[in-house]
């Protein structure tokens, strides 16, 4: 799926039983490393940060060697590198920072990494991020008024227009991230035999991470299993939530979605009265309200209850653009496939069979949460911190 870009699939199909020999792709995400300090106001160049070069000498050897390109998309690029300090690997996604849509996407996903005070262990853990240009490089901090190349991506980003010269180089910004080896949570799934205790596991600690972002005032809005990584190191796996360009750090007094992102209260926000209005996500993860561009957090947990439905009886399409095949639960029109969100929209009193499959062995607490999730009213559907207690409730159960 194109990240931020709603794509009517009406032409998916559905696919053939999944092959257990399907390749994986481990190309996205990481491990965590410690990486040393620098000056917030010292320049480097782009050479001391980031090389594709093992046999170069600099006189400042650079801290990240980049191995190999594990991901490209229409915003930028990610590598598998290697930090010189500690020989740990690390994901280094760089993003091209020009047009004001690329800059909007860089921008939320700093500023909401970088507003986290605490890590959490299911959400990826942003190292550093390095604002280059012209060749040189600096550290980027949240709200660095000293910096002008930062000043003018968030400005580029407020007027919607591109505000560098035409003579002027490109600005880049690269995230350096924890390393995850086991794929994202399609490849994860479908690449294994169903096991109850797997899902059970991942849905605590899925429900544990959207509960912790918005405890800290940040919607994700594009939360879905390409979002969803797994780090295998500790031996047993971990869910990572990532890919925070679409996403939202909920700010002010007001219950209105603000444009600056920069002023954040953690006091005085409810994310789940802080409306927002801008209809953006994953089609087949977008609850009914964000069809209609009127939404709070609740959408979330919306797009948690399609993920979790879809992993639990392992429901699946194939992308009509990629031809993979992604994990989401949709609803057959006839020979089309319908996104959930959008035909509970078209006919609210739509009535959600949960399970699909007759077969399939779902506990009654799992059902009915998997169904408050699904709430046609988000209203009705129980916030974040509600889900945590509930969901740790019905898989302790089951």
């Amino acid at each position: 799926m194109e990240q931020g870009r709603i794509t009517r699939r009406r032409g998916c199909k559905r696919p053939e039983p999944p092959d257990a020999s399907m390749k994986r792709d481990v190309s996205k995400v990481l491990r965590p490393l410690p990486v040393e300090n620098n000056d917030e106001d010292e320049l480097m160049k782009e050479d001391h940060c980031f090389s594709m070069d093992f046999s170069r000498k600099p006189a400042r050897a650079p801290r990240y060697s980049l191995i190999r390109e594990v991901g490209r998309g229409s915003y930028g690029v990610v590598y598998e590198a290697v930090a010189r300090s500690s020989g740990a690997r690390v994901a280094v996604k760089k993003l091209r920072c020009d047009a004001p849509e690329t800059v909007e996407l860089a921008l939320a996903e700093f500023w909401a990494l970088a507003s986290l005070e605490k890590r959490h262990e299911n959400v990826v853990h942003l190292e550093e991020c390095v604002l280059q240009r012209d060749g040189m490089a600096q550290k980027m901090n949240h709200g660095n008024q000293k910096c002008k190349q930062y000043l003018r991506l968030v400005e580029t980003s407020l007027k919607g227009e591109r505000i560098l010269g035409h003579s002027e180089q490109p600005s880049y910004l690269w995230f350096v991230m924890e390393f995850c080896d086991g794929g994202d949570l399609n490849q994860y799934i479908l690449s294994r035999r169903p096991d109850p205790r797997t899902n059970h596991s991942f849905m605590k600690q899925l429900t544990s991470a959207v509960a912790f972002l918005h405890k800290n005032n940040i919607v994700h809005r594009d939360l879905k299993p390409d979002n969803i990584l797994i780090s295998q190191k500790s031996g047993t796996p971990v869910v990572k939530v990532a890919d925070f360009g679409l996403s939202k750090v909920c700010a002010g007094l007001g219950c209105f979605e603000d444009a600056s992102h920069e002023q954040v209260n953690k006091n005085t926000v409810n994310v789940n009265k802080f409306w927002l209005s801008s209809a953006c996500g994953s089609d087949f993860f977008m609850a009914p309200e964000v069809w209609e561009g009127h939404y709070t957090a609740k959408a979330d947990i919306f797009a948690l209850g399609i993920i979790i439905w879809a992993m639990i009886e392992r429901i699946t399409f194939i992308d009509a653009d990629s031809k993979r095949e992604l994990l989401g639960t949709y609803v057959c029109q006839g020979a089309e496939i319908i996104p959930v969100g959008e035909a509970l929209l078209e006919n609210p009193k739509m009535v959600l069979h949960i399970p699909q499959r007759t077969r399939n062995v779902m506990s009654e607490g799992v059902k009915r949460l998997l169904q408050d999730m699904l709430a046609v009213n988000p209203q009705d559907r129980p916030d974040a911190f509600q889900l945590e207690v509930r969901m740790n409730q019905v898989t302790c159960a089951a």
